[in-house]
């Protein structure tokens, strides 16, 4: 299959055009009175979101070219939702103008390598001016967000806050799907708990209520996978 090399002022259109679909889909999601939107399925009924991730995600244009250019522009809103878990909505339409506005520096004559100097010395300042605004989130403004983030739900919102509350700020928390109509259930473990049993009956060291039960045991820890015995021996 032969490759298609796009350059210039098609490819800057093309962007444009992506860009543009892209903003006009999610932008409107944005902030407390943004709107849903609805996302059609192969399967089942469309699903109805205020996540503008989500939203971005699902666009997917046929046009080999614009899609290239929609999988390139969703990468930067999904390191964003991979570092801070939120946020992907502004990303996206920061991303947009930027764009927007570089379109607009190249067609007054600006040359790329000025344009990117350009980009960078405003990150820069605007990362100086939001480290001289950050305060300490309060819990009521956790609450906010987190019903934000579910759809305006606010008993899934306050009981996320109540999680932070609790855990503080180096804990962590899980979120698990429940497999009937369960209401929304919160558990708090001390110290870390895996969901796995003893491979074997014989690790049984209480026979009586079949567990094993260890006193300040070692714990060897390993980021690979043991086939043998063998390959963790001295």
């Amino acid at each position: 299959m032969s490759n298609t090399v796009v350059t210039g002022e098609v490819l800057d259109k093309s962007i444009r055009e992506v860009v543009r679909i892209l903003e006009d889909a999610v932008g409107c999601t944005a902030g407390p009175k943004g709107l849903t939107v609805a996302i059609s399925k192969p399967y089942g009924s469309p699903e109805i979101t205020k996540d503008g991730y989500k939203v971005m995600k699902s666009i997917k244009p046929e046009e080999p070219l614009a899609a290239a250019i929609a999988s390139i522009i969703t990468q930067s809103a999904s390191q964003c939702n991979d570092k801070v878990g939120d946020g992907t909505t502004t990303c996206s339409i920061l991303t947009a103008k930027v764009i927007e506005e570089v379109s607009k520096a190249k067609a007054a004559g600006s040359d790329i390598v000025s344009i990117k100097n350009g980009i960078l010395k405003a990150k820069e300042a605007v990362l100086t001016a939001l480290m001289s605004m950050r305060r300490e989130v309060e819990e009521d403004e956790i609450a906010q967000v987190a019903t934000l983030s579910a759809n305006g739900d606010k008993n899934i919102g306050s009981k996320i806050a109540q999680c932070v509350k609790e855990v503080g700020k180096d804990g962590v928390i899980t979120v698990e799907e429940s497999k009937g109509f369960k209401d929304l259930e919160v558990e708090k473990t001390d110290g870390m708990q895996f969901d796995r049993g003893y491979l074997s009956p014989y690790f049984v060291t209480n026979a009586e209520k079949m567990l094993v039960e260890f006193e300040n045991p070692y714990i060897f820890l390993t980021e690979k996978k043991i086939n043998l015995v063998q390959s963790i021996l001295p």
